[in-house]
Formats: structure tokens, C-alpha cells, sequence
């Protein structure tokens, strides 16, 4: 039986000298991502603006003006509505009250919950949240001081464990990645809760995972073939590792493509940046961390220099 191979063995792909185009590509998509966050905003959860979050479904989709001006009508505070994952889910916000005792938010949900179910006959409330401007306000702080700490952690690992060139390299794939997943969620407006920043970790994980596999067949090449310009041994190294970039890359796409359609809503959001994260990551190590070493002047005899008595082979490349 013929094993199942994605990528041929005597593949021989020229991406360095696609490295230009893929820079300007980068620097286009970055600043996009920039521009629409900074634009448009994030579509903040709970976890980091504090209120009230009710889920409320409804049998069938009701406007979103009458559900409005029915809650506006008790008096609970200014409500914001959005559909959620289907036209039949709604997602209510509302400040906490004032009080910010569990007996007042517990009246409110059921004040809400009432006077739906009499316009709204057959409504459910499938989840309820409450988190307090406080917690909020340290939850934004905590998550982003973890991103920016696995950011430079992760850099500052592939300086001490290769050379500052590759830990240049990977800040600035990383950090391509994640705008990318920020400028994603800017624009299609999903929410962004705690799941997402999960999510964002898991993509700086998956994304340098994939990095340090090429990043250690070029340092070993580099030993082995001294005397090799850099653009061929850079384009050797990708296309040995290729094979294992595809394949790990298509099989955790269809576990998370698995995960986007039966997942249910709470975790659409979750599964789409990681969908996102896993196509940046892969772009980012075969076209931007690796090409990336070219322009900043890595040279393979600043790594490996030839051992006293123990001749190599060397490869003599064009």
C-alpha cells in the first residue's frame, strides 16, 4: 500500500525569490489589520467590558427593534443587541446594576425574561453572564500581558537558541500573526472574549512550532553545507520540511474545520481564529521568518565552522 504523500519528495519550490512580493504582501495586510482595528474596533464580550450578557433564543427570529424597545421599556439600562451565530439567537447586553448584588442581577434577568416571553412567546435564555467593570478592566490587562509576554518570550528563546537573527525573524512573523487574527475579528465584528485570546496563545504556539522546525533544518544545513549561498540553502531547508508543514497543517485545518460547523456558536469564534491562525502561521514561516534571514544578514560560517580532523562534505550551491 502507497503512503499517502501531499507533497512530492523531489519538490524543489524557489520561495525566496518570491520573498519580495511576500514582504510587500505582509506589509499591506498588516497595516490593514491596523487600520481596521484602530477603524472599526473589536466586538468586546463581557469578559472585557463588564455588564450583563444574556443569549436569548427565539423560535423564530424576531426583530431586533421590537426586542430593543421591549427591554428599553423596563428601565434596566441602555441595551445593546446582536445577532448571534443564528438570526433566531440574540445576544442582550445591559449593565450590571448598580448594586452589583447577585439578588438585583437574578431580579433583572427575570424582569427580561418576562416581559419577553409575553411579546415573545416560546423565547429561552440559553446563557447568562455578569462580569463587573473591575474584573473587566483586569482581564484586558491580563490577557494582553500574556500575548505580549509569549511574543518576546518566544523571540527572545530563538536569539539565545540560534541567532538574533532568527529571533528577529520570528517577532516579526508572530507579530504578523497576530495582527492578523485582530484585524480578522475587526472585521466580521465577532466577539472577542477570553476564548479568543486562547486562541491567539495557541496560534503563537502552533505558528513558532512550526518556525523552530525550519529554523533548526537551517542551522543544520548551514553546518553541512558551508560553502552554499544562502538563498538555495534556505530554499532547501523549506522544501525538506515542507512535507511535515503541509501535513500537520491540513490535518489540524480539518479538525478545526470539523470543529467551525458542529462546534455550535460558542465556539465558532474560537475555531475561526484558529482557522485564520493555522493559513498566517504557515505563510509566515515559509515566506516571511525564513526569507526574512536573507535580508538580515545571516551567513552560514557565523554558525558552523569546520571541526579540526573531522573533514565534511560540502555542497557547492549556484
Amino acid at each position: 500500500m502507497r503512503l499517502l504523500k501531499l507533497v512530492p519528495d523531489n519538490t524543489n519550490i524557489g520561495f525566496v525569490r518570491l520573498r519580495f512580493i511576500a514582504f510587500i504582501l505582509t506589509a499591506l495586510l498588516t497595516v490593514a489589520a491596523i487600520g481596521a482595528t484602530a477603524t472599526r474596533g473589536l466586538n468586546m464580550g463581557v469578559d472585557f467590558v463588564g455588564g450583563l450578557m444574556i443569549e436569548a433564543k427565539f423560535p423564530t427570529p424576531p426583530s431586533l427593534d421590537a426586542v430593543r424597545s421591549n427591554i428599553d421599556a423596563l428601565g434596566v439600562g441602555t441595551s445593546s443587541l446582536q445577532q448571534f451565530g443564528d438570526p433566531g439567537t440574540i445576544s442582550i447586553r445591559l449593565p450590571v446594576p448598580e448594586s452589583n448584588d447577585p439578588g438585583a442581577t437574578n431580579a433583572v434577568v427575570n424582569k427580561v425574561d418576562a416581559s419577553l416571553k409575553k411579546q415573545f412567546p416560546g423565547v429561552v435564555f440559553t446563557r447568562t453572564d455578569t462580569v463587573s467593570g473591575k474584573v473587566s478592566g483586569e482581564l484586558i490587562q491580563n490577557g494582553v500581558l500574556a500575548v505580549v509576554l509569549a511574543v518576546f518570550g518566544i523571540a527572545v528563546f530563538s536569539w539565545l537558541r540560534y541567532e538574533w537573527q532568527f529571533g528577529v525573524s520570528t517577532f516579526v512573523a508572530i507579530v504578523h500573526d497576530v495582527l492578523m487574527t485582530l484585524g480578522f475579528f475587526a472585521v466580521t465584528q465577532l466577539e472577542f472574549d477570553l476564548n479568543i485570546v486562547a486562541a491567539v496563545l495557541t496560534i503563537v504556539g502552533y505558528s513558532i512550532n512550526d518556525k523552530m522546525v525550519i529554523d533548526d533544518r537551517i542551522r543544520e544545513n548551514m553546518r553541512k553545507f558551508r560553502q552554499m549561498d544562502m538563498k538555495a540553502l534556505i530554499d532547501l531547508s523549506v522544501n525538506e520540511t515542507l512535507p511535515r508543514t503541509v501535513m500537520t497543517s491540513v490535518t489540524v485545518f480539518l479538525a478545526l474545520g470539523a470543529l467551525l460547523l458542529f462546534g455550535g456558536h460558542v465556539l465558532r469564534g474560537f475555531a475561526a481564529a484558529m482557522l485564520l491562525g493555522v493559513v498566517v502561521g504557515t505563510y509566515s514561516s515559509i515566506y516571511v521568518s525564513s526569507s526574512l534571514l536573507i535580508s538580515l544578514g545571516l551567513q552560514p560560517l557565523r554558525i558552523a565552522k569546520p571541526e579540526a580532523g573531522r573533514p565534511e562534505a560540502e555542497r557547492v550551491g549556484p
